[in-house]
């Protein structure tokens, strides 16, 4: 597969996965009515943003450098870790009685969600830098992608209008950066805006 159509692939992934997230924020907001096929989005939007996430530290490998390499390893682990909490959130826990949900989330599942929670935010604090020194894509989409990603991995302990604030601007980064991917995945490297 040529970098050019993988790029492309990508960034139609990012748009699908943070648009699928964005739904995700509506439905938790109650701007979009509560049921199993609104539930459904969430995981896939996670799954979508692996191959996306791919792409971005593809298009920047070498000026990402090993610090680059270790935020996408963290950052793709986190994520992969995020899409079985969201498979776990929406097509399991759902489905049992409260205290029964409530006993897995404060019982033997609580360290694995703190676990991908931090191994996820600091993936995305890596990688984030590692992209902000490569200097190959947008910075203010990088900002977004940061500051929304990393609160959002403070679920359990921020408010909720946070977590979905943080969400909304974690997915305008993805959407930014996919738009970028989009545009130049004709050019051999990617150009700061």
């Amino acid at each position: 597969m040529s970098d050019r159509l993988l790029y492309r692939l990508a960034a139609l992934a990012g748009f699908a996965g943070g648009g699928l997230t964005l739904v995700a924020v509506a439905r938790r907001a109650g701007l979009i009515p509560e049921n199993a096929f609104t539930h459904a989005l969430a995981p896939p939007a996670t799954a979508l943003l692996l191959l996306t996430l791919t792409a971005f530290y593809l298009c920047q490998r070498r000026e990402a450098g090993r610090l680059g390499l270790a935020g996408f390893v963290l950052n793709h682990l986190g994520l992969s870790g995020l899409f079985a909490i969201e498979f776990l959130t929406h097509a399991v826990l759902q489905y049992l009685d409260p205290a029964a949900r409530e006993a897995v989330l404060t019982g033997p599942g609580r360290p694995y969600f703190l676990v991908v929670a931090l191994v996820f935010m600091v993936g995305v604090l890596l990688f984030g830098i590692a992209s902000w020194r490569a200097g190959v894509l947008p910075r203010g989409a990088l900002t977004l992608y940061v500051a929304g990603l990393c609160t959002a991995a403070l679920r359990t302990s921020v408010p909720e209008w946070a977590y979905l604030g943080g969400l909304v601007a974690g997915s305008a980064g993805v959407l930014w950066l996919s738009v970028t991917l989009l545009r130049d995945a004709t050019r051999p490297a990617l150009v700061t805006a």
